[in-house]
């Protein structure tokens, strides 16, 4: 069993490490779903021995680029590894929601050797056995999921519907709304032999707090003084729950 921490920063990958993981996914903005991280991040993250997987998505939103966009994913891709990321986490899509078979083809020549894993862009496919077909033919090595589903425990039936289709063809990873109270049941209940979870708390940061007419988030946000970072106890809560 591998439990998968959804980091949104170095910080937080040391801790999750620390804590016990056995891999971690490398993004930046995880309240918009997981972006990119900075070259920097990865840098300074290097030091743990635990697999990192960093996220290149150029922007929140969907997952049908733009020429420039994709330039800017197989650019930041090559960085990452470069830098020691292990494997890329990316998603592409057609307007109609279908696998873009061919920008997939052009990552996965930029990933070579290291994994890759394929988003939950596969959660809006309109036929997900048709794109783990794409996938599976492109030898991607795990597609991350919560089954099409609002959050992982939500759509276990798929999840284990995948992962029976899948027939050890590529892996499928259960992940969004993960916590330590349901990991265990989600593996029995999708057959999976993975979880990916953020197990996120929160610390303070009041610098940005002094002056009400200035804020730097957009939409409906979490308060200014609010930081996700990774709860080490939930990751070792998890871990106990799931016997490791």
């Amino acid at each position: 069993m591998i439990l998968e921490v959804c980091c949104g920063s170095a910080e937080d990958v040391l801790i999750a490490a620390q804590a016990g993981a056995d891999r971690v996914e490398l993004n930046s903005a995880l309240f918009l779903g997981g972006l990119t991280p900075s070259i920097g991040a990865m840098t300074v993250a290097r030091q743990v021995s635990i697999p990192i997987m960093a996220m290149v998505r150029p922007r929140e939103g969907g997952f049908c680029y733009s020429e420039m966009e994709f330039a800017a994913m197989l650019a930041d891709a090559r960085a990452l590894l470069a830098a020691g990321a292990d494997g890329i986490v990316f998603g592409c899509l057609h307007p109609d929601g279908r696998v873009d078979k061919a920008r997939c083809a052009a990552m996965l020549e930029v990933i070579g050797e290291k994994e890759s894993v394929f988003s939950r862009a596969i959660d809006v496919v309109p036929d997900w056995r048709e794109a783990l077909d794409v996938l599976i033919e492109l030898g991607v090595t795990r597609v991350l999921t919560s089954g099409q589903a609002s959050s992982a425990p939500a759509g276990a039936d798929t999840i284990r519907a995948m992962e029976e289709y899948a027939a050890g063809r590529i892996q499928i990873l259960p992940g969004c709304g993960v916590k330590p109270d349901n990991a265990a049941a989600l593996l029995a209940a999708t057959g999976c032999h993975q979880l990916h979870g953020s197990f996120k708390t929160s610390r303070t940061d009041i610098s940005a707090t002094h002056n009400p007419a200035v804020s730097f988030s957009g939409g409906v946000c979490p308060p200014e003084e609010q930081v996700p970072v990774t709860d080490a106890a939930a990751v070792r809560a998890a871990l106990r729950a799931l016997g490791k």
